[in-house]
């Protein structure tokens, strides 16, 4: 009996071991270890060869090793919404600064900083011989979710109200991530969170979400169908919420209908974390825990994450899955079917095949955290800044003035980096840019408030009469106001005024910098107002006091230079409001409902404080020449745009040009709607003709009845450098569509 055993050890070890050692070299190679067979196939054979509890180790986030294929452990779990979330990375602007840049080539290039970055970490982790969470090659971003409400805490993860400029961004950082090889990944992008998802924060886990399908295809699909059907994503995370009585992960009409039917979506669907366990927890779904994670790998959910930075030692993640099989509420093809996608995506991943092979493999880890990532934070940081307000007191002058610098915000670095964000190794505050960039001016900083002031040992008295007897002393005073993430974010505890659970209940400026901002403007010196904030702010009063507004959001690991040499005029403003800033929470449809009547420019009939797509420039720009079809087209047909811009100020600057469409009267039609826009950089008294084209699906809305329709009759387009009747010049002109055509969902 030892001699049977020795030679059946010996003859596994042959056959699954092709490159353990002298005993496999002979031994003809499993093809999941062939690179040259297609990755799914691959990742079969490997399937076939594994126990079906070895299969359902794999379908939690800290999949299992199994030793004696050679598959090494892996953490599924990483974060990259605005870089990779660790330490030593370069740290870009929260994605609502981004969004507000509307530069999708720039944040296609970021994308591919993020993922090299987190292609060398992970490089160094294997090396140092783990990958642990955080450490894998599978990154959940970016959060393409709408921000339909600013009252939402985790509105600042996404690019801003508009579904068109969402999927354009969301398209760039996928691909930029992924990169371009035909065979491997640089990294997995995931497009979150899957879908009609956006607070209220405490009530996530339980939430059941009524949804109009015409608000589906029209406000909370159509980025996550870019990313799916234009990008590639290698996969998604779906939500915790439940819409329409089933939860995101386990809904049908989002997994099946939507993603893998009109779709054709390839890759594998991770869950958010506890989403699974909330299906039976928090929605009381199915009676079981079981019944509710076979239902959901059943409905599609491949990935389930549920393990936290505990490693696990015992199969109580995995179980429910055994449980599911031995109870009849799966069959262990279905855990075939999920499995075969992870692999699948870990072959894409190169994880399994020699590391001279995979292109990615080979990237100078000198590139890491380096000067040239750093110079595009700060490139990124000077186009997401958005200048809503100006008498004539900016740019600053680099002379001998006196600049007063009040709020505790402006020497601090932590409300930079927003939230979801790693750790840079340097960090520029507010405070400290102005220092570097104001050299022959006398800077006095006093924070002024001891609200958000976490600065205990500060020398710098933080009372408001200190601020008034600095203001006064002062030829003008910076005034650094907002929130941070530790106010707005996802589910967390929050004891201050206008906040609750992540979530704001009030959208105004916090009444102690309200009061700082009033209490400094009454010495009568120019007053700048510098706002740090994720969502939008109802400063209604800076708006008719202040002498100047700049909107810096969170902007990352260099926003202090940025936000200086914006003062400064060495950067021209060019950022526009990705979202819509309402005066106040009185003109809100209430948070709790899902329905886009009057939310968003796309359907707010009111008068906003600053509309969606407004910023101003140190210099001016005009329009003119636009050209489109001089005939009707038919439905289906593209319609293409021709305008001329020009700086016709003295200084050189960007420009954001913007195309909006207005439909045919057809009961579920917006407003209008953003179907095209290019930032361009012109010199002073330079032109530059753009061009639009408008396939189908950018000339199409959506009925009532959520058919996605291109509609007949006249159309209106206007091109300018914000929303028409937003007070800014537009030009416009018309065309016709004849016919009717039904689009693919």
């Amino acid at each position: 009996m030892r001699k049977i055993a020795w030679k059946v050890a010996t003859l596994g070890i042959a056959c699954f071991g092709a490159w353990l050692g002298p005993l496999a070299q002979d031994a003809p190679k499993p093809a999941y270890l062939d690179p040259s067979l297609p990755a799914e196939q691959r990742a079969a054979d490997l399937v076939e060869r594994m126990t079906l509890e070895e299969k359902a180790s794999q379908l939690v986030n800290q999949a299992r090793a199994v030793p004696r294929l050679n598959i090494p452990a892996y953490d599924w779990w990483s974060e990259s919404l605005h870089g990779v979330a660790v330490n030593g990375t370069t740290e870009f602007p929260e994605p609502i600064g981004l969004g507000a840049t509307f530069d999708v080539p720039a944040i296609h290039q970021m994308a591919i900083v993020i993922g090299t970055e987190g292609r060398i970490k992970h490089a160094q982790a294997v090396r140092a011989g783990h990958s642990d969470i955080f450490e894998g090659l599978d990154f959940w971003a970016p959060n393409i979710n709408i921000f339909r409400d600013p009252r939402w805490g985790r509105g600042q993860e996404t690019y801003g109200e508009d579904p068109f400029l969402t999927a354009r961004m969301g398209v760039a950082f996928v691909t930029g991530m992924q990169g371009d090889d035909p065979r491997y990944y640089r990294v997995i992008s995931t497009p979150k969170h899957f879908a009609v998802h956006s607070g209220p924060e405490p009530t996530r886990h339980t939430a059941d979400v009524p949804a109009s399908k015409h608000d589906e295809l029209d406000t909370y699909l159509p980025a996550f169908r870019a990313t799916v059907t234009e990008a590639k994503a290698g996969s998604v995370m779906c939500a915790y919420n439940s819409i329409n009585g089933q939860p995101a992960c386990a809904n049908e009409f989002l997994l099946q209908d939507q993603l893998r039917g009109w779709w054709g979506f390839q890759g594998y669907v991770v869950s958010d974390c506890g989403a699974v366990l909330d299906i039976h927890n928090g929605h009381k779904f199915n009676a079981t825990q079981a019944e509710s994670s076979a239902i959901s790998l059943k409905r599609g959910m491949d990935n389930e994450c549920v393990d936290f930075t505990t490693k696990i030692k015992d199969d109580r993640d995995y179980r429910p899955y055994l449980d599911a099989v031995k109870q009849g509420y799966l069959q262990e093809s279905d855990i075939d079917r999920a499995v075969i996608r992870l692999f699948t995506a870990r072959m894409k991943l190169g994880m399994f095949d020699p590391p001279e092979m995979v292109p990615y493999s080979t990237i100078d880890e000198k590139l890491l955290d380096s000067a040239g990532h750093r110079a595009m934070a700060r490139k990124l940081g000077n186009e997401s800044m958005v200048l809503l307000k100006n008498d004539g007191v900016l740019p600053l002058k680099n002379s001998g003035i006196k600049i007063a610098v009040v709020g505790p915000l402006a020497q601090q670095t932590k409300v930079l980096l927003g939230n979801y964000n790693g750790s840079p190794s340097h960090t520029v505050s507010i405070l400290d840019g102005i220092r570097a960039e104001f050299t022959k001016a006398t800077i006095n900083y006093v924070p002024g408030t001891q609200f958000l002031n976490h600065d205990t040992a500060a020398p710098a008295p933080a009372t408001q009469q200190a601020a008034i007897d600095a203001a006064k002393a002062a030829d003008v005073v910076i005034a650094v106001v907002g929130i941070t993430s530790d106010l707005e974010g996802e589910e967390m505890p929050v004891s201050q005024p206008g906040f609750k659970g992540g979530d704001r209940t009030s959208i105004d400026l916090p009444k102690p910098e309200e009061d700082l901002l009033e209490a400094v403007a009454a010495t009568g010196k120019p007053l700048v107002v510098v706002l740090t904030n994720g969502s939008a702010l109802g400063v209604n009063w800076a708006k008719e006091h202040a002498n100047a507004i700049l909107d810096a959001w969170y902007p990352g690991e260099e926003g202090g230079a940025a936000v200086s040499e914006t003062l400064s005029g060495k950067n021209n403003p060019a950022g526009r409001l990705p979202v819509t800033f309402y005066k106040d929470v009185s003109q809100l449809p209430p948070f709790e409902s899902y329905a886009m009547k009057g939310r968003t420019y796309r359907y707010f009939e009111g008068d906003p404080l600053y509309p969606f797509g407004y910023g101003l420039s140190y210099s001016t720009f005009s329009y003119g020449g636009l050209s489109g079809p001089g005939e009707a087209i038919q439905a289906g047909d593209p319609a293409a745009f021709d305008v001329m811009v020009t700086n016709t100020g003295s200084k050189a600057g960007d420009e954001v040009a913007q195309l909006y469409l207005e439909f045919p009267k057809v009961a579920g039609a917006p407003l209008r709607a953003l179907r095209g826009f290019q930032r361009v950089h012109l010199e002073a008294g330079a032109s530059q003709k753009l061009h639009f084209e408008l396939q189908a699906r950018d000339l199409s809305m959506v009925t009532e009845e959520g058919e996605p329709i291109v509609a007949e009759g006249a159309y209106a387009v206007s091109v300018g450098g914000g929303q028409p009747q937003s007070g800014v010049q537009v030009v416009k002109a018309t065309f016709t569509i004849k016919g009717r055509l039904i689009l693919p969902e």
